[in-house]
């Protein structure tokens, strides 16, 4: 049995990859970044990821950074749990591949300047702009997604995937930071249905243990912070 360990922390994107092993159902170990004492630049971290970010999945001794190689790699090694939707030819497999691109790349970045503008913008006045422009560019990327969950209860279809764990945690961090769902109906009800998935319920489990313990410490940094809008995501 592969050795398999998440470094992850509560509300990051990490969730994604949390509830993915959640979804297989295999043993696996979780290892807290505890940011506030910056074990995310130690040099024990920086062999696992030189980009110091997380998640990392850590398999027998070797590292997988990056979610899109992450959630990949747990799909090929097991399929059984149908991570991802059955494909038998190459333009299938690259249009799920594309559909786990947009989250990392159109979605995510946005997510960021949404969340934690201060990241990107230090003059007077500038994270608010980056924050605003970055609330109007992700209104555009979610309306198609908006349209794809008027037709189907999940992202793939009939069958919930980890797309759908994605967007859940997309949807988490932006309401979080005072997005405003009311023009997004469906995507609101996809997440609510994702609140009922087990594995999403065990990984957000997960994350609250761990959350207590940055708070009793000192330890919880403000950027992770999140109390999303929905009146079904207080579970998160």
């Amino acid at each position: 049995m592969l050795k398999l360990t998440l470094h992850f922390s509560p509300g990051a994107c990490s969730r994604v990859p949390l509830i993915a092993l959640e979804a297989i159902g295999v043993p696996f170990e979780t290892e807290l970044m505890v940011f506030m004492k910056g074990a995310h630049k130690t040099p024990a971290f920086k062999k696992l990821n030189p980009s110091s970010k997380i998640p990392v999945l850590v398999v027998d001794g070797v590292p997988i950074s990056q979610n899109i190689a992450i959630l990949t790699w747990l799909d090929a090694a097991y399929p059984d749990a149908k991570l991802l939707p059955r494909t038998e030819n190459k333009m299938g497999q690259a249009q799920l591949l594309s559909s786990l691109a947009k989250f990392s790349s159109d979605l995510h970045p946005l997510v960021s300047r949404i969340r934690v503008p201060m990241f990107f913008c230090d003059i007077d006045g500038g994270p608010e702009r980056v924050a605003a422009m970055a609330i109007d560019s992700i209104r555009d990327q979610l309306l198609p997604i908006e349209e794809t969950l008027s037709q189907n209860d999940w992202l793939a279809g009939s069958h919930w995937s980890i797309l759908d764990a994605y967007l859940h945690w997309v949807w988490f961090r932006i309401t979080g930071a005072g997005f405003d769902p009311k023009d997004f109906p469906n995507i609101s009800a996809h997440y609510a249905r994702t609140l009922k998935n087990p594995a999403t319920q065990r990984a957000i489990a997960r994350e609250a243990e761990a959350e207590k313990y940055l708070q009793e410490n000192g330890l919880m940094p403000k950027f992770l912070k999140s109390k999303p809008a929905n009146a079904s995501a207080t579970a998160a």
